[in-house]
């Protein structure tokens, strides 16, 4: 057989390349319109914006006057800033405070009581305020007229979800928080039997009084978003939205749920077609570190390095506490990298470098790291699942216990609490994760199993996004349950119709045995007469 000429090869190959662009669905610029929520929420939403902006979607970012993070200007989004009456960075950082010290000092049930209330006025004025963008009619009508293609928000805060229903828009969220907790026990399935509710520090192996505080937490839920969440929202939707509605109906309306989770991380539970897990989707292979950290890294030897950081809310430990866990780094061989930007504690020894801002994830990546002391922050926790390197927690708040439970149950992190943190505890707990090997081995085969997927997470959440603007949403994908009342949810209607109807047969039946009966008796009284 002869061989083919160059130019029917060339032809060919380029015939195939036209094929397979044809195939391919396409998506041009899309116009998306982004209402996020601040603090650590944006780090999040920042990532995916990124990677919506560099392939070529025009992005729309609404951010308040007084937002911490968000700026006003940049290369990657045009803005609408909202004038908000009021900010909550200083309340926020008196109660992280208050809420530190009370671990700290054992406060009574009281102190928590109070602690809580105050938290949840907090959370429900979050909400108050980031509705505030409805007041302005000049911008509502600004986003009218711009042609959007979909709204992208994170419903934590769900100011975004009103808003694309107002606008008729097809909705994407960003999530793992919804207004009233965990977004999974708004649109799946979740049996109290074996599902934690966040807050109750319980795994998916209950005992019969574990249940029983699963139930109360969240009845607690409940009570949160019917009283104090459910009001700020009802009354936006009567004045808006034709026909009135309900926040939780209008998550579950949503398109698409870019889940920040997993299953290597969570526990398995029924969930949803129109969720698109993304867990660990800000992760990717680790970058040089500057030549000074690397110098620094690399003088550690054989014995490695230990990162460790509270996350971006938490600038500081109680002094007590960091001369408490310096003193231990202190007698350390390894060297260690601390973000903290407190008071510098009295007891650092010369091992220990303090900073301000480290490259988390580069660090994370490097082969000389061996611990990570975090706080248990859901973007931490899937960064060292990605990298592989074992946790020593001490959770200051929020999810972070629970996100931290989950890999001390596969055993790839120790908690210690931090009402519990001394010389003593932190000096075991860090050499227990440092020198037992089966935590590294745990956390590495966690690493494995994340990483083994058939796409990654990034492409995943883009994909989906952009697969909403190609079809205009994806009501294929969503439940009509949402529109169903409680009592049909749950079938209480045809249970009420069978019991109904079992309890009229089987009086019937009694009746006609009794006339029967009767009737005996009385034939009977006649032969004898």
């Amino acid at each position: 057989m002869g061989t083919m000429p160059l130019h029917r090869v060339c032809g060919i190959l380029v015939f195939l390349s036209v094929c397979l662009i044809s195939f391919t669905p396409s998506c041009g610029g899309g116009n998306i319109l982004v209402y996020p929520v601040d603090g650590s929420h944006w780090v999040n939403m920042k990532i995916l914006l990124e990677e919506l902006h560099a392939r070529g979607h025009n992005i729309t970012v609404i951010r308040a006057s007084t937002s911490w993070y968000i700026p006003e200007k940049s290369p990657l989004y045009t803005s609408i800033t909202i004038k908000m009456n009021e900010g909550l960075e200083d309340f926020f950082e008196v109660y992280l405070e208050e809420h530190m010290r009370a671990q700290r000092e054992g406060a009574s049930a009281l102190t928590f009581f109070k602690l809580t209330k105050d938290f949840l006025s907090m959370i429900s004025r979050a909400h108050s305020v980031s509705l505030q963008v409805f007041d302005d009619e000049k911008v509502i009508k600004t986003f009218m007229d711009s042609q959007y293609d979909l709204v992208l928000t994170d419903p934590a805060i769900a100011a975004g979800v009103v808003l694309a229903k107002y606008l008729k828009l097809p909705m994407v969220l960003n999530v793992r928080w919804i207004t009233s907790g965990e977004g999974h026990f708004a649109i799946a399935p979740s049996p109290l039997s074996y599902i934690p509710v966040p807050g109750s520090g319980l795994t998916d192996k209950m005992n019969f009084i574990q249940r029983i505080k699963n139930i109360f937490f969240y009845s607690i839920v409940v009570f949160q978003q019917k009283f104090m969440v459910g009001p700020s929202y009802d009354a936006i939707c009567d004045k808006y939205i034709k026909g009135g509605c309900d926040i939780i109906s209008l998550l579950q309306e949503a398109d698409i749920w870019l889940f920040r989770s997993d299953f290597v991380f969570d526990f398995p539970r029924p969930t949803m077609p129109n969720v698109i897990y993304i867990g660990g989707f800000q992760c990717k292979p680790a970058q040089p570190l500057p030549a000074d950290l690397e110098d620094f890294v690399q003088s550690a030897g054989q014995h490695g390095v230990i990162i460790m950081t509270l996350g971006t809310l938490v600038n500081a430990l109680p002094k007590e506490v960091a001369d408490e866990i310096a003193s231990v780094f202190a007698k350390m061989p390894q060297k260690v990298i601390w973000r903290h930007k407190g008071e510098r504690p009295s007891t650092l020894g010369k091992n220990t470098l303090i900073v301000d801002w480290m490259p988390q994830k580069d660090l994370l990546g490097h082969p000389q790291t061996k611990v990570f002391v975090a706080h248990g922050g859901t973007n931490g926790v899937q960064e060292a699942i990605y990298y592989g390197v074992p946790v020593l927690g001490i959770p200051l708040f929020f999810d972070q216990y629970d996100n931290l439970l989950r890999l001390q149950e596969r055993g790839a992190a120790k908690i210690i609490q931090l009402g519990d943190v001394s010389g003593h505890s932190f000096e075991r707990g860090i050499n227990e994760v440092l020198h037992q090997e089966s935590y590294r081995q745990n956390m590495q085969r966690l690493s494995r199993l994340h990483r083994d997927q058939p796409m990654a997470p990034m492409d995943r959440a883009i994909y989906w996004v952009e697969y909403v603007m190609r079809h205009k949403g994806a009501p294929h994908l969503r439940t009509e349950a949402y529109k169903m009342p409680w009592y049909s949810y749950y079938c209480f209607d045809v249970l009420l119709l069978l019991l109904t109807a079992t309890t009229v047969l089987l009086f019937s039946t009694l009746a006609v045995f009794r006339f029967l009966c009767c009737r005996g008796r009385r034939k009977t009284k006649t032969k004898q007469h």
